[in-house]
């Protein structure tokens, strides 16, 4: 994992260091928050996560909060990029932008009160298109869909976890699953559909 120091990503804590002492620590400073970690929450809902290959774990840790989709969909600006490639070099600038007011509408304590709110992925993007339209901003393009298609699920404290699997459709994912003696998945939707 990475995080940002100054204007640069440095390295934060790796996978071995996570599974090895059983703690992930939060990383993430953004949008004025408090540093947090942020995590998806696998569920028949939310299939697809942040990046394309991570740990799967589990906690008995509660979260803080959690959001129904990528807290930058809730940003005061128009200019929201979807790919993290485009912005991985200007994250300081990025991650600096302050939040819609009024954004506490989609924070949740727990996941089934946002599964009880949100029904559907459709009614999310319903919901935060009038939310942003209101706030003086544009509908979002289809083409940001896909930051409603997982949620954050956030931690301020560090996280005490049980490693379950490694997921990731490139070799390295799959290394990394032999190297921890963690069962791989190609996606988190398929360690999801294996239970």
């Amino acid at each position: 994992m990475k995080t940002l120091k100054n204007k640069k990503k440095v390295n934060f804590q790796s996978i071995e260091d996570i599974v090895k002492k059983n703690i992930i620590k939060p990383n993430t400073n953004s949008f004025g928050r408090k540093r947090r970690l942020a995590c998806s929450f696998i569920h028949k809902n939310y299939l697809k996560t942040y990046r394309s290959q991570g740990l799967i774990f589990k906690t008995k840790q509660k979260p803080e909060l959690i959001y129904p989709f990528d807290l930058v969909i809730l940003a005061d600006t128009d200019d929201i990029k979807v790919q993290y490639y485009r912005i991985k070099n200007n994250l300081h600038f990025y991650y600096n932008h302050k939040l819609i007011p009024g954004f506490e509408q989609f924070v949740f304590k727990n996941i089934q009160s946002l599964i009880k709110k949100f029904t559907t992925l459709d009614k999310v993007w319903t919901e935060v298109n009038k939310f942003r339209v209101a706030g003086g901003h544009d509908v979002l393009l289809k083409s940001k869909f896909k930051l409603i298609q997982y949620n954050e699920v956030i931690f301020q404290k560090q996280v005490r976890i049980t490693p379950v699997a490694v997921f990731g459709y490139k070799k390295n994912s799959r290394d990394m699953s032999r190297k921890l003696g963690l069962p791989h998945f190609r996606t988190a939707k398929d360690f999801y559909e294996s239970l």
